[in-house]
C-alpha cells in the first residue's frame, strides 16, 4: 500500500511527471538552497531525493529575500519529441503591501539530474506558473494573475500566453481564461491536461491552509469557457466542504481544521497516469499535532488513486472527497530504494543530498569538506536573524519524533564567535544550542538562544561552562511538542542544557507573519567580529524515533 504522505517534511506544491517508467516530483524550496527538490520513484510507493534543479546564482538569487519568499510552486514537464525537461518556477521577492513582486522563469535539461540551463525570464504578473504542451506542438504558459487593485477580487484569474520554445520567449498577449471552479476563493496552481477532446483545468482553491482543495473544470477549447465538475472539490481535508470564501483574504482558515483526519490542508494537485492508464493525483498536505494544530513538519506531499467516470470526470477511487492516509498502489513492480545512513561523516567529498543552505549557494568560501578531511568546516558569518549570508547547513525535519546529533571542534575567543546546533523555522523562529565564550564565567560555555516570532531570548540562567572540552558533542531530542538540548564531552555522559522547549512553535500556525515552510535541523557558525572564526563538524546525524 501507499502510505501518505509520500514526501515527508516540508515538500509542498508537488508537480508530478512520468517519463517512460520513471516518476518524478518537483517540490517548492522557498528560501532554501539549492532550489526545487527533485524526487524519483519507479512504483509511486517508494521515493528518494535525487537532487535539485537550481544550484547556482545564474538560476537562483535569494539573498535578502524574506522567509517564505523565494521559490514557489515549480512545474515540471517534458517534451517527448525534443526529449527535453522543462521546469517553470517563481521567485517571490516580496509580498509587502500585498503587492507580490515576483519573477517567473524557465530552465531546461536533457536529463532530470541536470545540468539544468541558466534561467530565462518569462513574466511577473503572478505566481504558480505551469507549461502546457498541446498535442499540436504548441506550448502555453499559465499562471495566476495577481490583481492588486482595490475593489478587485484577488488573487485574480488564470491567464494563458503562448511560449515559443525556439526563441525562448512569450508571444502574443495573455488572455484570462478561468476564475475558479468554486466560490472557495484563493485560486492558484493551474495545470491543464488534455483527454478525449477536453482540456481539463486542475487548480487549487480555498487557500493553502485548512480549507485547501483540488478542483477541476473542463472545456472543448483551450481558452474556455470551463465547466466546473459538479463534485468539486475533488480532493480536500476541510471540515466544511465548499465553504464560500471568494474574495476573502484568509488563507490559513484554522476553523476548517478537521479533527477526523490526520491529513490536513489537502490541495494543490498534479495529475499523472501509469502506462496502464491508472490516474493518480499528487497533492499538498500537512499533519499538524492534534494537541495544538501546529504543523511542525510544514506542508508535505501525498498521493491519491483516482478513476475516470463514464461521463469524463475524475473521482477518488476510495469514493468521496477526503484525502486518504492509505492508498491502493498501481499495477507496477515494487521498487524500494536502499536505506540511507543516518550519520553523515563528511568524508566522501560529496555533499549529502539532504543538506541545504539558506539563501546562498554552497561555496568553499564559507563551507568546506576539504579544508580538514573528514570534517565540514563552517566559517562564521551572519547571525541566525540575518536575511543575507548565514553559515547554516541543515536538513528537513521529517518526523516529530527525532534525534539530531553532531560533534564540533570550536574555540571562540570572544562573544562575537558562536557555533552549534539549531532547530530552525526561519529567522524569526528558531532554537539554538550554542557554544560561545563567556566573559563572566571566564571559559567556553553552552547556552540557548532563541527567537520567538522575532523577539530574541537568551537563557542566561542555563549557561553551562565547558572549559577543557576539545570536542563538544551536541544533541537535540524532539518528542512531539517537546524539544530538549544536551551537551557532552565524550558522547557517553550527556547533560541536559536548559528547560524543555516548545518545538511546535517552529510551525506555520505559530508564525505571526503568514509564513508557510517547515522546520529544519542543522548546524551553524557565526562571527560578527571579522567573519574569520571557523568551526569543524565531525559528523551530523539525524534519526527518527
Amino acid at each position: 500500500m501507499i502510505q501518505n504522505p509520500i514526501l515527508r517534511g516540508f515538500n509542498p506544491d508537488p508537480s508530478i511527471l512520468r517519463v517512460g517508467d520513471d516518476y518524478y516530483i518537483a517540490t517548492s524550496t522557498f528560501e532554501w538552497y539549492p532550489g526545487v527538490q527533485l524526487h524519483h520513484s519507479k512504483d509511486l510507493v517508494n521515493w528518494r531525493v535525487i537532487g535539485y534543479a537550481l544550484d547556482r546564482e545564474s538560476q537562483l538569487d535569494l539573498k535578502g529575500i524574506e522567509a517564505s519568499g523565494g521559490v514557489w510552486a515549480p512545474c515540471l514537464s517534458y517534451d517527448e519529441e525534443a526529449k527535453l525537461f522543462y521546469l517553470i518556477y517563481t521567485i517571490m521577492r516580496s509580498t509587502n503591501g500585498n503587492y507580490f513582486d515576483l519573477d517567473n522563469y524557465v530552465v531546461t535539461a536533457t536529463d532530470i539530474t541536470g545540468p539544468w540551463s541558466d534561467r530565462t525570464y518569462l513574466n511577473s504578473s503572478g505566481f504558480d506558473p505551469s507549461l502546457f504542451h498541446d498535442d499540436d506542438g504548441r506550448k502555453w504558459l499559465l499562471n495566476l494573475e495577481w490583481d492588486n487593485r482595490p475593489g478587485y477580487e484577488h488573487p485574480g484569474s488564470i491567464v494563458i500566453q503562448e511560449y515559443d520554445a525556439d526563441s525562448r520567449e512569450l508571444i502574443g498577449s495573455p488572455v484570462s481564461i478561468f476564475r475558479g471552479a468554486t466560490d472557495m476563493g484563493c485560486l492558484e496552481a493551474p495545470h491543464i491536461y488534455k483527454r478525449n477532446g477536453y482540456y481539463y483545468m486542475m487548480a487549487a482553491e480555498g487557500g493553502t491552509g485548512f480549507g485547501h482543495g483540488v478542483t477541476i473544470a473542463r472545456s472543448k477549447s483551450l481558452f474556455g469557457p470551463y465547466e466546473s465538475d459538479p463534485c468539486n472539490p475533488i480532493i480536500t481535508s476541510a471540515k466544511e466542504i465548499n465553504l464560500n470564501r471568494r474574495g476573502v483574504d484568509d488563507y490559513l482558515k484554522p476553523y476548517q481544521y478537521n479533527p477526523e483526519s490526520i491529513l490536513q490542508k489537502s490541495g494543490h494537485g498534479s495529475l499523472v497516469e501509469t502506462p496502464a492508464g491508472e490516474p493518480y493525483i499528487a497533492h499538498l498536505t500537512a499533519r499538524p499535532l492534534a494537541s495544538n494544530q501546529r504543523s511542525m513538519l510544514g506542508r508535505e506531499t501525498a498521493i491519491q488513486r483516482c478513476e475516470w467516470t463514464e461521463d469524463g470526470w475524475l473521482r477518488l477511487a476510495s469514493g468521496g472527497q477526503r484525502a486518504e492516509l492509505t492508498v491502493q498502489p498501481p499495477l507496477l513492480a515494487s521498487a524500494p530504494w536502499e536505506t540511507e545512513p543516518s550519520r553523515e561523516h563528511f568524508d566522501s567529498g560529496e555533499w549529502n543530498v539532504h543538506l541545504n543552505s539558506l539563501r546562498v549557494p554552497l561555496s568553499e568560501d564559507w563551507v568546506s569538506l576539504s579544508a580538514k578531511p573528514g570534517y565540514m568546516r563552517l566559517r562564521g558569518r551572519d547571525s541566525l536573524f540575518s536575511l543575507h549570508e548565514q553559515s547554516l547547513i541543515a536538513r528537513r525535519l521529517q518526523s516529530v519524533h527525532a534525534v539530531a546529533e553532531t560533534c564540533v571542534a570550536f574555540e571562540p575567543d570572544n562573544f562575537h564567535e558562536t557555533a552549534g546546533l539549531t532547530l530552525f523555522y526561519d529567522q524569526n523562529m528558531f532554537y539554538y544550542l550554542k557554544i560561545y565564550y563567556s566573559e563572566s564565567l571566564g571559559s567556553k560555555a553552552l547556552t540557548i538562544l532563541y527567537a520567538d516570532n522575532g523577539v530574541k531570548v537568551e537563557l542566561r540562567e542555563c549557561r553551562m561552562p565547558i572549559a577543557g572540552w576539545d570536542r563538544v558533542y551536541l544533541r537535540a531530542v524532539i518528542e512531539g511538542e517537546e524539544l530538549r538540548f544536551y551537551g557532552s564531552p565524550d558522547a557517553e555522559e550527556w547533560t541536559q542544557v536548559g528547560p524543555v522547549l516548545d518545538a511546535s512553535k517552529c510551525s506555520d500556525e505559530y508564525a505571526k507573519y503568514g509564513h508557510f515552510t517547515g522546520a529544519f535541523i542543522g548546524v551553524c557558525c557565526q562571527d560578527s567580529y571579522r567573519k574569520r572564526k571557523y568551526a569543524d563538524f565531525d559528523y551530523f546525524e539525524y534519526k527518527e524515533l
